[in-house]
């Protein structure tokens, strides 16, 4: 499929709502399918991605191709859904690709690594660039296909039961974060954790982490971290931009007829702008509420950054010379990011630099 029916096949999905062309989704069979995600059904807004894709499936097909979906631990572990999906045992799963870097560092690419693409150079890395023809290579070494599902935006740097005054506070602390950036913790002298996200309250409340990572004021809000370690920081230098992916077993994909393809398409593009768009709308919110109710914002130590942006750099050159599939996909990437840095440097830091120094 090319890249690019992404975002074209939109307007299939525009003229199916519309209902001009009842004739072809009828003449469908029946579809069941299952979805596994990665996440607990308490947040809506990374969870919800799932359930905006199901839905819409649902609607465009007139209700006959339908995808249960089923929060994290229900058919499966959060972290075993790439194995459930190249086995068969499930249709699709709802993921952060990153998660998996213990198979091959390269699934984390199509999500975030640290010091990457914020959220609109992702999409456009992925819809413009090489990024989904790229990673589909890749996947096909798992028997799955993907479609992007979502975008967090930029995250915060998570909460930690002390200050973080320098990175000697790095040194043995232990911190739940996600996925491949936890190579970078490690190297800075932390000890990085991959916890599932509906198990990390309970983790920093006993102690048995110093900190921990979750996405933004929204989720992390509804997850309680505020009540067991009240240092937030930000920003969350691993995750720029990180995709969350819909994974679809190559076989059941390629059992669909043209049409509900292109639905699976259209469906996986609104919720791929839906999260984003709750995000965006929800945090500020949320942040003001957190530290309304005590929590204590700082921005990370500059040595902190220095060795962080150090460390990754060193990474992906070691990777670059050992990891052939990482090699490919991340030169792609990283020449996709010096441009784009160069543009975004201008416009939009310019526009945000102003704008957030006004009080409005």
């Amino acid at each position: 499929m090319e890249r690019r029916s992404f975002v074209r096949q939109a307007g299939l999905a525009g003229v199916l709502a519309a209902g001009a062309a009842p004739a072809v989704v009828h003449a469908q069979a029946n579809v069941r399918w299952r979805l596994a995600s990665s996440f607990p059904k308490s947040l809506d807004t990374i969870f919800g991605a799932a359930d905006v894709f199901a839905k819409k499936v649902h609607e465009l097909s007139g209700g006959k191709f339908q995808v249960a979906v089923h929060a994290g631990g229900e058919l499966m572990p959060a972290f075993g859904v790439v194995d459930g999906v190249q086995n068969g045992t499930v249709e699709m799963a709802h993921t952060a690709p990153y998660y998996f870097f213990g198979k091959d560092e390269t699934f984390a690419l199509g999500c975030a690594v640290p010091f990457g693409l914020n959220s609109r150079q992702m999409t456009a890395w992925m819809v413009e660039g090489n990024g989904l023809k790229l990673m589909r290579e890749f996947y096909r070494n798992y028997n799955i296909i993907n479609f992007p599902g979502g975008n967090t935006g930029a995250q915060m740097g998570g909460w930690y039961r002390k200050e973080i005054k320098s990175i000697a506070d790095v040194k043995g602390l232990k911190m739940r974060i996600g996925g491949f950036a936890g190579k970078v913790l490690e190297r800075m002298g932390g000890v990085p954790q991959n916890i599932p996200g509906g198990e990390i309250y309970s983790a920093l409340e006993k102690g048995t982490i110093d900190a921990a990572e979750w996405v933004g004021p929204y989720d992390d809000q509804k997850l309680g971290f505020n009540k067991v370690a009240p240092n937030y920081y930000y920003p969350g230098w691993w995750e720029g931009g990180p995709q969350l992916d819909f994974f679809i077993n190559t076989k059941a994909y390629e059992a669909l007829t043209p049409e509900y393809k292109a639905i699976v398409d259209a469906a996986a593009a609104v919720a791929h702008i839906d999260m984003q768009a709750k995000y965006d709308a929800k945090n500020p919110a949320a942040l003001k509420q957190l530290v309304g109710s005590g929590t204590k914002l700082f921005k990370f130590p500059k040595d902190v950054m220095d060795s962080a942006f150090k460390e990754s750099m060193a990474l992906y050159s070691e990777l670059s010379g050992k990891n052939p599939n990482w090699k490919k996909v991340y030169e792609d990437y990283a020449n996709f990011r010096r441009d784009q840095n160069l543009w975004f440097r201008f416009a939009e830091a310019g526009f945000d630099d102003f704008m957030q120094a006004q009080k409005l």
